[in-house]
């Protein structure tokens, strides 16, 4: 009897290379023009970034320096959620960044639907913040890793644990 094939759908930040493009920012900030003088910072949580900034044109610039960094790096734009700019102490101008981990159920659900309604011979179970795809044939897998990455859903996907036995 022939087992199933399966994979996991997930969406995972490196943390590490997050850390590395807000010191690489830090950095530039630091040696720009423009920067003198200023109180721009970026400062990183557990889970989400804080940007500080003299005014909305420099967090603009900020943010702007930021997402050049990211993307040298690897770390999808789709993984950052921007909050409102908030007025902060010191004439300064504040704004959060949330940091997008796991697939949240709703999106999971969707994904579920769409590989369901595709008729493939797969099935898809949900499991924390991860998605788990099955089926005796690889080719089915492999089509539905087409299907998933052909859509957008609004955050970086990652396919791991091929198994195939």
């Amino acid at each position: 009897m022939a087992k199933d094939n399966s994979f996991d759908v997930v969406s995972r930040l490196d943390l590490q290379e997050v850390d590395n493009a807000v010191n690489q920012a830090v950095r530039e900030m630091a040696n720009r023009f423009d920067f003198k003088g200023s109180k721009s910072t970026i400062v990183l949580n557990e889970d989400n970034l804080v940007i500080t900034a003299d005014d909305d044109f420099k967090l603009k610039s900020v943010r702007e320096i930021l997402e050049q960094k990211l993307v040298k790096r690897g770390v999808s734009l789709k993984a950052l959620v921007y909050g409102k700019p908030e007025k902060a102490a010191g004439d300064t101008v504040r704004q959060k960044v949330d940091l997008i981990q796991g697939i949240d159920k709703d999106r999971a659900r969707e994904m579920t639907k769409l590989i369901k309604n595709s008729k493939l011979k797969v099935q898809a179970a949900i499991q924390d913040n991860q998605l788990r795809v099955t089926a005796k044939n690889r080719d089915d897998l492999q089509a539905v890793i087409r299907l998933l990455k052909d859509n957008d859903f609004g955050i970086p996907l990652q396919f791991v644990n091929y198994r195939t036995f």
